[in-house]
């Protein structure tokens, strides 16, 4: 901003003193001054957004060459993993001449197939176990009202 030093600034609250009088002028420098600190923090919104706006476009460029460095590293690896499985594979021909003759003599057995539990998944199955129920007495299976106290009743005696 503009460079004001003392004797400037007593200069034009001279004048001002003999323009405005002195009733208006406490107003009017408290206008002026409200009037400042808004344009000063306009100013420094201003000079944030930049910064900001810039900040973010390095932020960008630094994502993209990190992400070509990724990309690099990725073609490398994967470069790197294909040519150790096909030197392997060669390794494995060279070592095991029996490989490619191996299924006509029937030396290798095919690997096992899935065989089914045939468990019959409709069946519904508690969370405690059958076992456990049956060592600690706890009913496995609802009764209803009448058989519970048919189970329940005491015999009859003859008399």
């Amino acid at each position: 901003m503009i460079d004001f030093g003392f004797d400037k600034i007593a200069l034009i609250g001279a004048v001002a003193l003999i323009v405005i009088g002195p009733e208006r002028l406490p107003r009017v420098a408290r206008t002026v001054g409200h009037l400042l600190g808004k344009a000063q923090r306009y100013v420094a919104d201003v000079k944030a957004e930049v910064n900001r706006s810039i900040e973010l476009e390095e932020l960008k460029k630094m994502k993209t060459q990190f992400e070509d460095a990724a990309r690099d590293v990725e073609q490398n690896v994967s470069s790197e993993i294909r040519q150790a499985t096909s030197d392997l594979e060669k390794g494995w021909a060279d070592e095991n001449p029996l490989a490619g003759s191996a299924d006509q003599h029937g030396l290798l057995t095919p690997p096992p197939t899935y065989k089914h539990p045939k468990k019959n998944w409709r069946l519904k199955r508690g969370a405690m176990p059958q076992w456990y129920k049956q060592r600690h007495g706890i009913r496995a299976k609802a009764q209803s009202g009448a058989a519970r106290v048919a189970r329940f009743r005491p015999p009859r005696s003859s008399a």
